[in-house]
């Protein structure tokens, strides 16, 4: 047994840095929800976009939160590397959904195309299982944290079909009007689709990454 462990045996736990990733795995959620409204019921990208982003600042400042009571807290409920690793990809991931729907305004895609809403809504999915299995962390139930490391590599490998099919779609198009859409072919929606599906891509490759850090406490905790 470690040192930081035998400490941990007589000294109470500061349980509230759970509480710090449960709200950050919660304002996740809440940004990839914020994001499909875009997707889903007429927003604007204009208007999403300040939604997410007033979600994306509190996010900010939960990590905040959680680096000062690093700074200060000597005994931690789990490795402050782990807490800090968790933290971090908790933030990337908010960070990536804005930087999605900020493409989509700079870029002026005013509606997803069927790619995009497909990979919006394993967005949603995801950061939906991370906030539901944040919580099983302070309950040490990690069978379950496991099960849903599993489903959220599941919904990346998902994506990925979406994306490389999407991306296809882009580069064997053949001028505008093409076989595809209207203004398939042409460099600039090329250019613009395969932007905003990067960002969305890259959001649930983070999310895989959370599935692994997950995996690896379940691992070492269980």
């Amino acid at each position: 047994m470690g040192i930081q462990n035998v400490i941990r045996w007589f000294l109470p736990r500061e349980d509230h840095f759970y509480d710090y990733l449960e709200r950050q795995a919660k304002a996740a959620h809440d940004g990839a929800k914020a994001l499909a409204k875009f997707s889903t019921n007429g927003t604007s990208a204009e208007q999403a976009r300040d939604q997410v982003q007033a979600i994306e600042h509190e996010g900010d400042r939960i990590v905040h939160e959680m680096e000062e009571a690093l700074a200060k807290t000597f005994v931690t409920p789990i490795d402050r590397e782990d807490l800090q690793k968790l933290s971090s990809e908790l933030d990337t991931v908010l960070d990536l959904t804005n930087g999605a729907i900020r493409a989509c305004v700079m870029l002026g895609v005013e509606k997803p195309t069927d790619a995009m809403g497909k990979l919006i809504g394993i967005i949603v999915r995801c950061t939906e299982k991370i906030d539901e299995a944040m919580p099983k962390l302070r309950k040490h139930k990690y069978t379950e944290i496991v099960a849903v490391a599993r489903e959220l590599r599941k919904f990346e490998k998902e994506a990925d079909v979406v994306y490389r099919e999407a991306v296809s779609e882009l580069f064997r198009a053949e001028g505008t009007g093409g076989p595809f859409r209207e203004g398939a072919g042409d460099a600039r929606v090329l250019i613009r689709e395969k932007t905003v599906l990067e960002d969305l891509e890259n959001a649930i490759d983070q999310c895989d990454a959370i599935a692994d850090t997950l995996a690896n406490l379940a691992v070492k905790h269980g």
